[in-house]
């Protein structure tokens, strides 16, 4: 037993993500105020990880999701079959006028000093909707899977998908899986399903299923309602407020295994200083620190949770599996779009100290 976690050797489906599919709206470095043309971007938070798992490190990935049949449905479908991610779809018909819809984020770069702004237009979202027993969990399990993920954004859409994630975590615990959550705390969400208190007590009843936890001490604080240190801007960078949480919340949840974090310190809106650091059965863990020229800075924190969970389902030593999620987080904010470019080679070079000197 590795890292305190019994992880299914491999064969079958090395991992399966629960979450929202959205598509994401990118007017570059002008704002939506005065924007004239986007790109558009296939995210989710959940499905990032299965996407990036599957693209740059060769992954057999899949991903429960809600899926509606119109263009835009087909554009992200198309994203997730070119991602080499298979899908499990509970499938919903468009009224022509209202919905359901795929949810659409709208999301600027800013620059320099001035910051990203992201809002949502998720209202009548498919994803919102799913609820228990839209999954055959029992079939979808039964070839195997290794790792379950699931996260935070989607459990805040509807009070019937955070109950759809207990029960695929049971399902996942029943069928030997590795479960992992990444609490992804997220305030304008929260704030029209409940608020804080509503957020608190459901990831409370969902953390109770979770091996492998991913979360900064914002996240710990907001999302799980742990006491802690003010979060200030240049504590960031200083593992210790994220690290002396530890044994607060494993004292609270002790059948947590892992706990994980990137580090994240924001000079400009296209500068940053970027760590990471991991609390792994008993041992703690902190990654180098490194300048990031950040080109689209959306899915970092979701490489970082793939390139993680590829060095532990690798098994690999637990500072290398730290640094990989490090390094293809880092790789990845240099991308346009929120899943990886990004190939295993240049991930496991800058996790040992590459450099950016040009490849001939």
């Amino acid at each position: 037993m590795k890292y305190g976690l019994n992880i299914p050797s491999a064969g079958g489906r090395d991992f399966l993500a629960l979450g929202a599919m959205v598509h994401r709206l990118d007017p570059g470095v002008v704002p939506f105020r005065k924007a004239t043309e986007c790109q558009i971007h296939v995210s989710g938070g959940e499905f990032n990880v299965a996407a990036n798992l599957a693209d740059c490190f060769g992954l057999k990935t899949g991903i429960a999701t809600a899926m509606v049949e119109y263009p835009i449905g087909e554009l992200i479908a198309g994203h997730v079959r070119a991602m080499g991610v298979e899908p499990f779809y509970k499938w919903f018909k468009h009224d022509g006028v209202q919905g359901p819809n795929m949810a659409t984020v709208y999301s600027d770069h800013g620059q320099g000093i001035r910051a990203p702004v992201v809002f949502y237009n998720r209202s009548n979202e498919a994803a919102a909707q799913l609820t228990r027993g839209d999954f055959n969990w029992k079939e979808i399990f039964a070839g195997g899977v290794r790792w379950f993920h699931s996260g935070g954004i989607f459990a805040a859409l509807s009070p019937t998908t955070a109950e759809l994630i207990i029960e695929a975590m049971q399902a996942a615990r029943s069928a030997g899986a590795v479960i992992s959550f990444d609490l992804n705390y997220r305030a304008k969400l929260w704030n029209i399903s409940g608020g804080g208190e509503r957020a608190v007590a459901v990831l409370d009843r969902i953390v109770k299923n979770v091996d492998v936890l991913v979360g900064n001490e914002e996240d710990l604080q907001m999302g799980l309602g742990m006491p802690g240190p003010e979060v200030t801007a240049k504590a960031k960078l200083d593992p210790s407020a994220f690290l002396g949480m530890i044994e607060k919340v494993t004292k609270r949840y002790s059948q947590i295994k892992i706990i994980a974090t990137t580090l994240r310190e924001v000079h400009l809106a296209n500068r940053h200083r970027w760590g990471a650091a991991a609390w792994i059965n008993g041992k703690t863990f902190v990654a180098p620190i490194c300048e990031l020229d950040v080109l689209d800075r959306v899915g970092g924190g979701d490489g970082f949770a793939a390139g993680f969970f590829y060095g532990l389902l690798n098994g690999e030593p637990e500072e290398e599996a730290l640094k990989l999620g490090w390094a293809h987080g880092a790789l990845l904010t240099t991308f346009p779009g929120d899943t990886t470019m990004a190939t295993l080679e240049q991930v496991r070079a800058l996790a040992q100290g590459g450099s950016a000197r040009i490849q001939r």
